[in-house]
């Protein structure tokens, strides 16, 4: 059963949004100790994390970056404070998802359960992609290249497996979002770049330049030669 851990300080709405998950089979415990977040994801060991932003003490991002340091699971911020630049910091501290307050509590749920299926449903088939010498096992979602491991976030994972897997073939920017998000509901397209500049900066990084192209007005492609 799937454990949501919810980092949220307005106790109605952390209780409403536990009901709400239990309710959908899930396990759900609210942080009560707001100086030591941390130590309550590591001790509960969640699969995923709500966490929002306006917190005592430390802010959000300041968790998200702890979080980042000891785990990979997800991180969904929820806050009231929806503006373009909040997202792309989110992401940039290395968040999945960003839902504003007010939001319906249906539609919170299918994005819990959207990251929960991407995120621990892999399928039976694990093939390793590669490219120029790097390696992507799209079963464990570790990516190797010489003897580098690169440690890649849930959303550039998934942004490099789908370009590996159609390399020489331009991917659509709505693709990659479909893929990432899997909603209907709208998504600033900032987050997608905030995503893919952060993956390039990492393989740049480990000696992979140009591995990522981009074909403006169309979208983003991994070049075949």
């Amino acid at each position: 059963m799937y454990k949501i851990l919810i980092v949220e300080d307005d106790l109605g709405i952390a209780k409403a949004v536990e009901e709400r998950i239990v309710s959908w089979d899930m396990q759900a415990k609210c942080v009560t100790d707001f100086r030591n977040v941390l130590a309550e994801f590591v001790e509960y060991e969640p699969h995923l994390v709500l966490l929002d932003l306006s917190l005592p003490f430390m802010n959000g991002y300041h968790w998200c970056r702890e979080i980042r340091k000891v785990s990979r699971v997800p991180i969904v911020f929820v806050s009231s404070a929806a503006e373009n630049m909040n997202i792309v910091m989110a992401m940039n501290m290395g968040a999945d998802d960003y839902i504003a307050k007010p939001f319906d509590g249906d539609v919170l749920i299918a994005k819990i359960q959207a990251l929960l299926r991407r995120t621990y449903d892999f399928g039976e088939s694990n093939p390793v992609l590669e490219h120029r010498g790097a390696m992507l096992n799209t079963g464990d979602g570790s990516f190797y290249y010489g003897d580098q491991v690169i440690p890649l976030s849930k959303n550039e994972y998934r942004i490099l497996a789908v370009l590996m897997k159609q390399k020489g073939k331009v991917v659509s920017r709505e693709k990659l979002m479909e893929t990432l998000w899997q909603t209907d509901e709208f998504v600033d397209e900032n987050a997608l770049t905030v995503n893919v500049g952060r993956l390039r900066k990492k393989l740049e990084k480990a000696g992979l330049e140009q591995f990522i192209e981009t074909k403006f007005g169309m979208g983003y492609v991994i070049p075949e030669a």
